[in-house]
């Protein structure tokens, strides 16, 4: 298993957190990290950050997680991931994703219907105009040329390159997508103590194509402290887990709530949106309970860590995204430091043994 990081500002692009971001990739280079990941919500847009460190580093693979489709067209997609293809000898990985209904409809302007079919049209488009093929395509969702209009089809004048797709997915039906088309998947709302609320799904869409999970990158994310007061965590992650389950998302239609609830949680699942969405916020944020936070975060001492990152491992996740917490960049990057070798002894004791 392999570790990555997030950048970016998903809500804000401060110029404070900008150079944060910066020290936190540079050293997370020098420290091992196989790759840094954009995030893009509301704010800051997802490729600013890893074009920008993308001179700045060397070997550091740099990915989307994620370009939202609704924001750009396929071709504008493929034609800025040739692009950073180039700027990076290679580094970068494309991750895509339909965001939600408020964003899309509330941001963009646009429907979120058939985000499915949307999103398996969208790849195939993208891949072929990195290959250098001219566009024609009939779809459900996009057609290419316009129909009735003056366009013909045009391949983009970039170098072909075979860019890497990773798609975040978290609905039974698009997680089978991503195990069917994917070359990887960036998956959020997991535990290793109930890992088959997706990778079930992933498995099924992988060998409706020939295929096995060990065809794709297994990429989740876990917020991460060695701590012999992890309690004191609590709060921060409540919070967090709140507006995951309540506001990401629209009243009827939440992916990330869904998705902890096929995992084990369904009733504070319920009982936190409900509380949020009567505006009872700090009610909410209280009723995420303890368990919830334990599983879904890496906090404790020493042996606590290891352990819960061993089992990351165990049930097949291939690169771990971690969010290191901390008082100060000092604190966060200490536990970076020490969780990201605690991983590579992992590695090492499981091929000796």
């Amino acid at each position: 298993m392999k570790t990555a990081i997030r950048v970016g500002g998903p809500t804000t692009g401060g110029r404070d957190q900008f150079e944060a971001m910066l020290q936190l990739a540079t050293e997370a280079e020098k420290l091992g990290v196989d790759s840094a990941w954009s995030a893009e919500a509301w704010g800051m847009d997802a490729i600013a950050p890893v074009a920008y460190l993308a001179a700045r580093t060397e070997k550091l693979k740099l990915g989307t997680g994620i370009m939202q489709l609704c924001a750009r067209t396929p071709a504008a997609t493929a034609m800025t991931a040739l692009a950073m293809d180039t700027m990076t000898d290679g580094r970068f990985l494309l991750g895509l994703g339909n965001s939600g209904p408020q964003v899309v409809e509330g941001l963009h302007g646009q429907a979120f219907d058939r985000p499915a079919t949307r999103m398996r049209e969208y790849v195939e488009i993208v891949r072929r105009a990195c290959t250098g093929e001219k566009l024609a395509f009939e779809g459900k969702t996009v057609t290419l040329p316009r129909p009735g209009g003056q366009g013909k089809a045009i391949a983009i004048a970039q170098p072909p390159s075979r860019v890497p797709v990773y798609l975040a997915t978290l609905a039974p039906r698009t997680l089978e997508m991503t195990g069917e088309i994917a070359d990887g998947w960036l998956g959020t709302s997991f535990t290793p103590d109930a890992p088959e609320a997706h990778l079930a799904y992933l498995r099924k869409g992988a060998e409706k194509a020939g295929r096995t999970l060990d065809d794709l990158t297994l990429c989740v994310d876990a917020s991460v402290a060695i701590t012999d007061d992890p309690e004191r965590l609590f709060p921060q992650l409540k919070m967090q887990l709140a507006f995951q389950l309540s506001a990401m998302g629209s009243p009827t239609m939440n992916f990330y709530n869904d998705a902890f609830a096929r995992g084990g949680f369904e009733r504070p699942c319920q009982e936190v949106r409900d509380l949020w969405l009567a505006r009872k916020r700090e009610e909410a944020v209280a009723a995420v309970p303890d368990e919830m936070v334990m599983k879904t975060a890496i906090l404790g001492d020493e042996a606590a860590v290891r352990t819960r990152l061993r089992q990351y491992a165990e049930v097949g996740i291939d690169l771990l995204m971690l969010h290191p917490l901390g008082a100060d960049p000092g604190a966060r990057l200490d536990n970076l430091g020490r969780a990201v070798e605690m991983v590579a002894q992992n590695a090492g004791h499981a091929g000796t043994a």
